[in-house]
Order: structure tokens, then sequence, then C-alpha cells
């Protein structure tokens, strides 16, 4: 029989999964999937590690039975049936907070499930979701062993200076401070970026994490040494529905002269801004590159404005800048954002590869270009199962 472990990522709608067979202590991973509509509709995705189709469904509602705790039965059951000889040994779970306790991956016990339950506030969007899919499985599967790998964690043990506010000091000693976030994506993006040009990953790096969420993070020596997201998840680049960095007088204003109260500004700074918010027409970047709506245009403007004023400071702090990578949905797929960014930021030596670019090649840079810039894929399930590997062997 072989060992498997399975990698879960909890979303509001949706809970992502890969199953990874051991070899040799390495895992690798067979399939992968997702169940889609969990609160509603859910349908059921999977394919093989080639991206070839294993499954496109619908799963069977049950009275009493819905959203995450569902979604997992219906995952199990799946794999029950097409995963057959293959035993699995743990679940790695992608958690979005860890904190100030938690600086690394844990094993996953009752008090570790209250102290995260104490994060919720700090990222309300994401983190009871994360808890939604562990609490499913204890449940359901209490002998299971099951591991949280923080989104956080890589951003651990950066300067101080780039963690506090501008604050009282005993408030950050009460933990509001600058976390970081997509830290899963980018400790596996440093990873590749070491096998593909081990002198440039040891180098003043920065990569930039384009997706649904966005931030830009700066790397020496494969280490976080700032990052554009901080407290929470809203900091930043402006995203889907997100706002990014917003002066915080303008929270006072909407509070006070709005009339908001907290959870309406929550919905507003989470759910109804960022480009979404901007252009009036969508949270997706194709449908606004292919609108003729003006306001779809500026949104996109902005969106690229800013990602070239992150750059800019990041490599400010680092003292220069050797390599950009882009990675995530939108950084991996959109080639004209890509082309509008690297020809913003000429002033830093930056040069693209048109052609290159357009193919989507790992290196997209001229050869003449003094920053080396690349498209490197994430893979979080890919990171989420060596830490609940290296956890549960004791390592």
């Amino acid at each position: 029989m072989n060992d498997m472990l399975l990698t879960l990522n909890a979303g509001s709608s949706s809970l992502k999964f890969a199953l990874f067979q051991l070899c040799g202590g390495r895992p690798v991973c067979q399939l992968r999937g997702q169940v889609e509509g969990i609160e509603g509709a859910p349908h059921f995705m999977a394919v093989s590690s080639d991206g070839g189709p294993l499954a496109d469904q619908d799963l069977p509602l049950e009275s009493g039975r819905a959203g995450h705790d569902r979604a997992f039965e219906g995952i199990w059951s799946w794999l029950a049936e097409h995963a057959a000889g293959q035993r699995i040994s743990g679940v790695g779970h992608r958690v979005t907070h860890g904190g100030p306790a938690f600086a690394g991956p844990v094993r996953i016990d009752p008090e570790v499930v209250q102290r995260l339950m104490r994060l919720v506030p700090l990222a309300p969007l994401h983190q009871p979701h994360n808890l939604s899919a562990i609490q499913a499985i204890a449940a359901q599967r209490p002998q299971l062993p099951q591991v949280a790998c923080f989104d956080t964690s890589f951003h651990r043990g950066r300067r101080r200076v780039t963690e506090c506010f501008g604050l009282p000091h005993p408030l950050f000693e009460r933990g509001l401070r600058r976390y970081g976030f997509h830290g899963l994506s980018y400790e596996y993006v440093t990873g590749r970026l070491y096998e593909l040009s081990p002198e440039l990953a040891v180098g003043r790096v920065v990569i930039a994490h384009l997706g649904s969420g966005c931030s830009m993070t700066a790397v020496r020596d494969g280490k976080s040494l700032d990052t554009s997201m901080s407290f929470s998840v809203l900091d930043g680049l402006p995203m889907g529905t997100r706002c990014g960095s917003l002066d915080p007088g303008v929270l006072l204003y909407l509070l006070r002269e709005e009339g908001l109260d907290p959870q309406r500004l929550e919905e507003l700074l989470y759910r109804q801004s960022g480009l979404l918010g901007l252009s009036g027409v969508s949270n997706d970047l194709r449908r606004l590159h292919a609108s003729e709506d003006p306001r779809a245009a500026q949104a996109i403007d902005y969106f690229v404005y800013r990602i070239g004023q992150t750059l800019g400071a990041l490599a400010a702090s680092l003292g220069g800048l050797d390599a950009l990578v882009f990675t995530a949905g939108v950084g991996e797929n959109d080639a004209e954002v890509r082309r509008r960014v690297c020809r913003d930021a000429a002033w830093l030596g930056v040069e693209l590869d048109q052609d290159a670019n357009r193919r989507r090649g790992a290196l997209i840079s001229a050869p003449g270009s003094s920053v080396s810039v690349w498209v490197i894929a994430t893979d979080e399930e890919q990171m989420i199962a060596r830490h609940t590997y290296r956890v549960l062997a004791g390592s």
C-alpha cells in the first residue's frame, strides 16, 4: 500500500485539493482538483498530474450536509473509489494567518485550532474557511494527522523596521504589525528560481504574485526582506475586489461621515473595491482587457501604476534589482500586464523580449537587459505537501 498526502486549500466558495505520493521521502503530485460552489450547488472536478481530465460532475446534495464538511466528504468518497490501494497518511492545509505565534508549519491539535480561531479578525475573508476544512476532517476522520502551513511564515524574521507601524509600541506587542502573506507561493517560486538560476536566486529579487489577490515581495538570499501586504490581506496592490493601500483617514471619513458600520466597511473594502470597484465592470482582467468601457481601461492603468510604484519601493529596500519574477494567475498568463510593467520599469534596467513574453517562456527579458525577468508558475500545494511530510516525519 502506498502512503499518500492530501493537501487542502479552502476558500469561501471552493475547496482545492491535491494528492501526493511519497517517493523516497519526496512528495510527487498524482492528481489535483476542487469542489466549487460549496455553499450552493457543489461541483467536483479533478485532473491528473499532466492535466488529463479525471472527473467533472455535480455533487449530490444531502439533507443537513453543506459547506466544507460536504465538500470534503465528496473529495474523500471520490478518492476512496479512484485511489484504491493508496493510504492517505496525513492532510496539509494552507492557513492564511499564523499571527505572531506560528513561525512555521505545525501539527494541528485542539489547542492549535483555538489559537487559530483567535486570528479570524486578522483574516476574516480566509481564516474561517481554512478552519472549516480542518474541523470537517477532525469530525469525520479524527485519527488522520493534520498540518497547518501558514502564508505568513515565509515573512517571519524580517527586520523590525519592516514589521512595525507608526503606532504606540504596546499595539505591536498585541499583534498589530506587518505580517505579509502569499508566503507558500513565494517560498515555492524562490526555490524554482534557484533551480533555474542559482546565482540570481541569492541576489536582489522582486517576486510579483498577481492573481485575484496580489502582493509583491523583495527577496534576497532566498529570504523575505519586505513585502507589500502587511497586517491584513487588504494592504498593498489593488486586487480583484480588495482595495489595496488606503489612507487611514478614508476609513475614518467612511465611518463618521458616510455612516458605515464595521460590517458594511468590511464588505466595501474586501468585496466591492479593487478592479471591480474601479471599473464597475468586473474583477477579471480578461474581461477588463476586452471591455470598451473607459473605466475598465482606467482600472488597468491604476493596477499597472501601483505595481510599478511598489516595484520601485521594493528595489529601494533591496538596494537595487537583479531579477523580477511574475507568478500566479495574472502574472503567469497576462502578457499585456507584464509588458506594461516592464515598460514602466525601464529606469531600473528592465528590457523585455517581446516574443518571449508573448510565448510565456520562463525567461522573458531581452539578452541585454541588466535585470533578468522571469515567469514562474507557482505551486502552493507542492509546498504544503513538503511541509506536511517534514512535520509528520519529525524532521
